[in-house]
């Protein structure tokens, strides 16, 4: 039986926080009096990123703007994020996790599915296992985890949400029908709130609803979407846990948009920005990417990726900006973007390809032009000369 886990940080970044000021000599634990984590109030970012408990008993909500939460919660005292801060505090984090199984998945900056398949012989009981994990976290880190324990992805992810803070919770095939059914169907993974309001028109208001639901009902509603909301509602989910890579295995890149997008031609706009600085940073580091994804991160700070395996590793701009296109199209909801990045991964520095004898270039005279094109964009800018395709296929504007 596979088991996965799905460890997530409590109240992460008011928590790291918290423990920082306490490190440095605040003499207040701000976990403990009403207190919020906020955006920079003169920019679009015045909005509350995380709060404590105190400060969730007056209501106060994530994202919403801080004049709001202080009306709400008078005394309010904000602080700023430091993410800076948050990065170093997930990677000692995601480190420790990392030597119980190198099939340790960071899912997003407070969140890690590990997969533990085939260590019944090391650990043998798995409760005990996660209690000592959440032992060693407070102990170690100051913080707190909530553990999902569960036979896949999705499950383990469901159960950590279940109750907080500081819990364990399992959700194995027995357990889905009494502890996940009963739940409203916009808590399931993936579920947005889109979504969900449109299940709810149409009569389904429980994953156990969804669960049940006639896939053509669905289909009409969620298209080629139906049959995997149905297998997700039952808990089923074949997807695997992405075993660890090195940091200089990657190149990424990522911005939070000045203001939510959510028209497909802007984003691409964004993309050929992001796919040229990738680009130019793997040339020189005189690599190829088998991998392309485009990372998310909507409104409600849902974070989600697509990614694209390639046959044939790749390091021109045109291309990686033509599979990123391809991979927004394909995973992105259409809900309201405040992130967005490409992440460049399975690097190698060889590439093998065959040619067809009509290949109009060769692999030399495609190399050999963007590195004039490098050059170029180098003296005088980013983008200042790029492909003619790249702008007369995608509609993206001068």
């Amino acid at each position: 039986m596979n088991i996965i886990f799905h460890i997530d940080v409590n109240n992460a970044f008011l928590s790291w926080t918290a423990v920082d000021m306490l490190r440095n000599g605040y003499d207040v634990d701000i976990r403990n009096i009403p207190s919020v984590i906020g955006g920079d109030e003169e920019q679009r970012r015045g909005i509350v990123v995380a709060k404590s408990p105190v400060a969730k008993k007056f209501g106060v909500v994530t994202a919403e703007p801080l004049y709001m939460a202080r009306r709400k919660c008078p005394g309010l005292k904000v602080f700023p994020g430091n993410h800076e801060l948050y990065e170093k505090e997930s990677n000692k984090l995601y480190e420790y996790l990392k030597t119980f199984t190198p099939d340790t998945e960071r899912y997003s900056i407070d969140e890690c599915f590990l997969d533990l398949s085939g260590t019944k012989y090391l650990y043998n009981d798995y409760m005990k296992l996660a209690r000592d994990m959440q032992k060693y976290i407070n102990d170690n880190f100051g913080i707190t985890v909530n553990i999902g324990i569960a036979c896949n992805r999705l499950c383990a992810k469901m159960a950590s949400d279940f109750e907080k803070p500081n819990k364990i919770h399992t959700l194995f095939p027995n357990e889905i029908e009494s502890k996940m059914w009963p739940l409203p169907v916009g808590e399931l993974f993936m579920v947005g709130k889109k979504s969900a309001a449109l299940l709810n028109q149409i009569g389904i208001y429980t994953i156990g609803d969804l669960a049940k639901a006639d896939i053509n009902l669905l289909t009409k509603y969620f298209k080629n979407n139906a049959s995997s909301m149905i297998n997700s509602a039952r808990g089923i989910d074949n997807s695997k846990v992405s075993k660890y890579v090195p940091k200089d295995q990657s190149i990424s890149v990522s911005e939070t948009l000045p203001k939510d997008v959510d028209n497909l031609v802007d984003l691409q706009n964004i993309l050929l920005y992001q796919a040229d600085r990738v680009g130019i940073q793997l040339r020189k580091e005189k690599k190829y990417t088998g991998t392309i994804a485009v990372i998310f991160k909507n409104k409600d700070f849902i974070s989600y990726s697509h990614q694209k395996k390639l046959d044939v590793p790749i390091n021109s701009t045109e291309e990686i900006y033509k599979v990123a296109v391809d991979v927004l199209k394909k995973g992105w909801r259409g809900d309201k973007i405040r992130l967005i990045g490409i992440r460049l991964g399975s690097l190698t520095e060889k590439r093998v390809k065959q040619f067809s004898l009509f290949d109009m270039n060769t692999e030399d005279d495609v190399d050999k032009i963007q590195d004039v094109l490098d050059k170029i964009n180098d003296k005088y800018g980013s983008c200042k000369i790029t492909v003619a395709s790249m702008k007369k296929n995608k509609n993206i504007s001068d």
